[in-house]
């Protein structure tokens, strides 16, 4: 009486979605709800001793056996794509509660749209996908993220070099009035920030007054089924607004400092713990000071050492040594330029 109740299908539905499978010869099945636990062994398969000859676990029966194993007969949260809704997790319900005894098999089951490419779903039968590892070497993964997070999880995405270029620019702003808040903040929470005020004609209180109400629109976005996407549009708004007061001349030094302490814990409530959009402080820090990169620091002593050895074999016109540091230096991944003012070194 429950099968088709997680899709909303009512038994003639699933009837007749059953697709001819009833009556195909060899099937096995006796009825449209019919699906099989156990399957007999084809050549080249693997496969293991049972009650009923050698054989498989069917499709359905595999995913129970691991939620049970690790999770037992209940757990919260069953994820899986939009196309698995029938049968597979019909089935999976059906076997595993009548298996336990115990319902619901899962308190929330979050189906997630297709990935597609340029607008066709993405699959490696058609040879049309891309690996993560791809796209980290085109954008920084928290780019990525962005991206990703910026659909609902129902909705499909079109993964394509728009999608990036548009999130690279959005990340960048996040991260851009991170970085400014964090230089700004000195000593700002000794200071107290006036009480938030949407109707006030004062631009520090009327900033406070909307992004206390974007707060609330972001909870409210994400209390509603994980709405991803209405949840980063709120945080968009707020780096929006943000530069408006720090960058203001109207603003007192302490009520900027002040400020940039309360946007700093904004940002890294909404964009940063909530929907993981940020670096750390010393990575964001660097976006306009390059120096202050912690890969840059941790490879720092090595490359002035070779940099200073590359000095005196170019001095002493022993090229051959001058290019095995140049070299060493690229397989780091450090990119050296010669000026007038001296070597500049830069990480790629």
């Amino acid at each position: 009486e429950k099968y088709g109740q997680l899709t909303g299908q009512s038994i003639d539905a699933v009837r007749q979605g059953a697709g001819g499978r009833v009556e195909k010869t060899g099937s096995g099945k006796r009825d449209h709800k019919d699906f099989a636990l156990w399957k007999q062994a084809k050549p080249d398969e693997p496969t293991w001793p049972s009650p009923w000859g050698e054989g498989r676990p069917g499709w359905h029966i595999e995913c129970t056996a691991m939620s049970l194993d690790h999770f037992g007969p209940s757990f919260d949260i069953h994820g899986g794509g939009h196309d698995l809704r029938f049968p597979h997790h019909e089935a999976e319900i059906f076997q595993g509660e009548c298996h336990t005894g115990h319902a619901p098999l899962a308190g929330y089951w979050l189906h997630n749209g297709f990935v597609n490419i340029d607008g066709e779903k993405m699959s490696k039968s058609l040879g049309n996908f891309w690996t993560i590892q791809d796209i980290i070497q085109k954008v920084d993964p928290l780019v990525l993220r962005l991206a990703l997070v910026n659909a609902h999880y129902r909705s499909p995405i079109d993964m394509n070099e728009q999608l990036l270029n548009d999130a690279q620019r959005n990340h960048d702003r996040i991260l851009n009035v991170y970085e400014s808040a964090l230089r700004m903040a000195t000593d700002g929470r000794q200071h107290q920030l006036p009480t938030p005020d949407l109707t006030s004609t004062d631009p520090l209180t009327k900033t406070l007054g909307l992004l206390e109400r974007l707060a609330e629109g972001f909870a409210q976005a994400m209390d509603d089924d994980f709405n991803s996407r209405q949840a980063l549009a709120k945080v968009s708004n707020g780096a929006r607004l943000i530069p408006q007061i720090l960058n203001s001349e109207e603003i007192d030094e302490r009520d900027t400092a002040a400020f940039a302490m309360y946007a700093i814990d904004w940002l890294e409530e909404f964009a940063g713990r909530v929907l993981g959009l940020l670096p750390p402080e010393e990575v964001a820090m660097a976006v306009h000071d390059p120096s202050l990169d912690p890969a840059r620091q941790a490879i720092k002593d090595q490359v002035e050492q070779l940099l200073a050895r590359r000095a005196i074999a170019r001095a002493t016109k022993d090229w051959d040594s001058a290019d095995e540091i140049r070299d060493a230096l690229a397989e780091m991944g450090v990119s050296v330029k010669d000026t007038p003012d001296g070597v500049v070194w830069t990480l790629d």
